[in-house]
């Protein structure tokens, strides 16, 4: 049966990509990710699977699980998030996730081809989300499209069930409210995300802030009698790296060795000023600071607040910086190495590819700490090889979409004939 389901990934393969263009034809930033879910709606429905589209009411949701969804400027009416199951009444044995919002692709002028307009080169498919992670779609489905194929009454008596998501990028409300509001869950989830067929086990605990900083103003002319609230930002922001930088050496995170800082600040966002004859009186810096999984947000809350409030009083600023909670408020998450789920998705690899898949934590989040921190359900992320995520000519590699497909195919499999991977 494995040499079946592998002839037959190779079969859908292209179905699978030209599926994976259309994903990435539809611009779905945060709040417009309404077309792309349709996309999938049909995609799935093809394959005889029922779909329910779950409400998913704007607004934000706040508390030590999520975050607060960041403002943006349009959100589609009646939003929804997308579930699809196989047929029947029983509960589910396994759920697939994949998020579908992107984050926005600015200076497009940049890209080689326009970055959502999806295009092949070089055995890849460039574009906006073609990696991060509409390509964990195109994965699913081609793997369920195949096994359909050579067992098509695998799921007479459990079912599986492939969920499509929101906010991934921002705060984790998709997968969060999927569960609490809606119920969808299985005793273990595949995450699809992009991660070189590697499995992903583990990240750190993540937050974003806006620190606003205010300076009296005044005329260019006289420049040096006056506090640039830019200025004061920029040296706060490296207060912050500093900080961050010992926070990696006092508390490193033993299952990332190999990362240089796994608590990486990154000043994301920057907006101030209004002339320029004038010295900024106000400048507002957003900021994305890692922390150790064993903090809490709370602590972490802490911990910024006070670095952010020390340096101030000690560089003399005029008016305190006002810190506010804009995103991720994300607790950090680990998968026991030796869990059933890692153990027999690295032996799915090893009967399709011949080699384990290396197993990693990153210095980042993914959705798989709902799944685990929350629900307490094992989860992890397993997906194709992926480049420049986030970046200009984001891509994805077109084989490894169907290697991480034969990798899932086998483990669907193992799971629901009870059978160890050949």
């Amino acid at each position: 049966m494995q040499l079946d389901v592998d002839r037959a990934i190779e079969t859908h393969s292209e179905a699978a990509f030209a599926f994976l263009e259309r994903l990435v034809r539809e611009p779905s930033i945060v709040g417009s990710e309404q077309s792309a879910m349709e996309v999938f709606a049909r995609e799935v429905s093809l394959l005889g699977l029922e779909v329910e589209r779950l409400p998913f009411a704007s607004g934000p949701l706040m508390d030590d699980r999520a975050g607060i969804a960041p403002r943006v400027e349009k959100v589609t009416p009646g939003r929804y998030q997308v579930v699809a199951r196989t047929p029947g009444d029983g509960d589910l044995l396994l759920l697939l996730n994949g998020h579908m919002d992107v984050v926005p692709a600015e200076n497009p002028q940049l890209w080689t081809h326009p970055p959502f307009e999806p295009m092949r080169r070089d055995g890849r498919l460039y574009g906006r989300g073609a990696a991060d992670m509409k390509s964990g779609f195109a994965v699913g489905l081609l793997a369920l499209r195949a096994v359909l194929d050579v067992a098509p009454d695998l799921f007479a008596a459990k079912r599986l069930g492939f969920i499509a998501v929101v906010e991934e990028e921002c705060t984790g409300n998709g997968t969060l409210r999927s569960v609490s509001e809606h119920g969808v869950l299985a005793p273990e989830v595949v995450l699809l995300e992009p991660t070189d067929l590697g499995l992903l086990v583990g990240g750190v605990g993540v937050m974003w802030l806006d620190i606003a900083i205010a300076s009296p103003s005044g005329h260019a002319h006289d420049a040096g009698a006056h506090s640039s609230a830019i200025d004061k930002g920029l040296r706060l922001i490296e207060a912050l790296r500093a900080w961050s930088e010992d926070l990696g050496r006092s508390e490193p995170e033993p299952s990332m060795a190999t990362n240089l800082n796994p608590y990486a600040l990154n000043l994301g966002k920057v907006q101030a000023g209004d002339w320029t004859s004038t010295v900024p009186s106000h400048a507002t810096f957003s900021v994305r600071a890692g922390y150790p999984r064993a903090w809490t947000p709370d602590k972490a809350e802490a911990a910024l607040r006070e670095v952010i409030a020390r340096f101030a009083a000690q560089a003399d600023f005029p008016i305190q910086p006002q810190v506010s909670l804009t995103g991720f408020r994300a607790r950090g998450y680990l998968l026991d190495g030796e869990a059933r789920l890692v153990r027999d998705l690295s032996a799915a690899h090893y009967s399709a590819h011949g080699a384990a898949p290396a197993v990693y934590s990153l210095g980042s989040t993914t959705d798989a700490r709902v799944y685990l921190n929350d629900f307490d359900k094992p989860a992890i992320c397993f997906g194709a090889v992926a480049h420049d995520m986030h970046g200009i000519d984001e891509s994805v590699e077109l084989q490894s979409i169907v290697d991480a497909a034969k990798t899932l195919a086998r483990f669907i499999l193992m799971r629901f004939k009870g059978e160890d991977a050949q």
